[in-house]
């Protein structure tokens, strides 16, 4: 809005030049405003995947955190790190790690729902040195993010909605030849392949069939590879540099080089793969989640989820061998916070859904 009471405004007396000289001010000025409210203050990342890999390890690493005995996340935790902005304005990145895959429904929902999807991003890291468990992890991980995501869209405004659907198909603008194929998720999602100083040195063969499951997982959902070892530095700043981007929006792209040979740490960034480079374009028929895993098994026989989850029972606290009265009445106080937590969470989505 103009000020008539300021000399200076456009409404002021002057020549032709002058008086468009003041206007080009003011819209830039305007300009400037709007990209400094407009543009994202908060930003969250989701970290899941295998045990053990080095989730705490490295987001204790971008955060400059004293390494001392990292210990193992037992469910969800919480951290969040802050600086300040090009436009003067704090920029906080809200960081969630799932300490295991197992009967996570819940939790899967937490980061999501009190953050909201428009500003998420995700990181399924997978240990690269057990090959018979990377099919299940992934898929776990996958599946838990696309059906909580799914659910949240479901109760999303229409304007939401499209909103993400664009920025996914901004995210792989360079597939275009695959867009009918892909099974693009809302948010960002980085395979990160943990422990990749072991994985080095396995038979070429069977790093081959891990790296093509990988990358067709990647690309099936829109998404980037990049493998990682906390024990080789230049791996790890590549990783802490992606953190950086997607939390913090630094502009420049992380990974510097596209790699996609097997033999050496993958590094492929959104959108710049295909069926035809990762070789199996010419099979026919579509790609799928449960074709990319068949495949795999076919060549490195994997441990079926089903079979992992029944080696324990569902919910131990409700079988008799566990029983521990002390144990069980805090297990209890502790599922009434979580209840509470959950419909907090879930009365604030649909607040926001409505707002936005």
């Amino acid at each position: 809005m103009l000020d008539k009471s300021n000399p200076s405004s456009l409404s002021a007396t002057g020549t032709i030049q002058e008086i468009a000289g003041r206007l080009a001010e003011e819209q830039e000025r305007l300009r400037q405003l709007e990209a400094s409210t407009t543009a994202p203050k908060e930003r969250t990342l989701f970290v899941l995947g295998s045990k053990c890999v080095g989730k705490s390890m490295a987001i204790n690493r971008f955060f400059d955190r004293e390494e001392q005995t990292t210990r193992p996340t037992m469910a969800l935790e919480y951290s969040y790190g802050r600086r300040m902005g090009s436009g003067r304005y704090a920029q906080v990145l809200n960081v969630w790690e799932l300490g295991s895959l197992d009967n996570a429904e819940q939790l899967l929902e937490v980061p999501m729902r009190t953050h909201g999807l428009q500003q998420m991003s995700a990181f399924i890291m997978i240990d690269l040195s057990q090959p018979q468990r990377v099919w299940a992890d992934l898929e776990c991980a996958y599946r838990g993010l696309r059906d909580t995501a799914s659910r949240m869209l479901q109760q999303a405004t229409p304007q939401l909605r499209e909103y993400l659907e664009r920025r996914s198909l901004e995210r792989v603008k360079h597939a275009q030849q695959d867009l009918n194929t892909l099974e693009l998720l809302p948010f960002p999602v980085v395979l990160v392949g943990g422990k990749y100083d072991i994985f080095m040195d396995f038979e070429p063969a069977l790093k081959k069939h891990m790296c093509r499951c990988l990358r067709s997982m990647a690309h099936l959902i829109g998404g980037a590879v990049l493998f990682y070892s906390h024990k080789l530095p230049k791996l790890s700043k590549v990783l802490r540099d992606t953190i950086s981007h997607l939390g913090f929006g630094s502009p420049t792209n992380p990974f510097r080089g596209h790699v996609t040979d097997y033999n050496e740490a993958l590094s492929i960034w959104f959108g710049t793969d295909s069926w035809a480079q990762i070789g199996i374009g010419e099979i026919a028929g579509r790609w799928s989640v449960e074709r990319i895993g068949a495949t795999l098994s076919v060549e490195v026989p994997q441990l079926q989820l089903e079979k992992q989850k029944q080696q324990l029972p569902q919910d131990p606290a409700k079988d008799a061998g566990f029983k521990e009265s002390i144990i069980d009445d805090m297990r209890a106080q502790k599922d009434e916070e979580l209840a509470a937590i959950m419909r907090d969470v879930n009365v604030r989505g649909k607040f926001e859904s409505v707002i936005y």
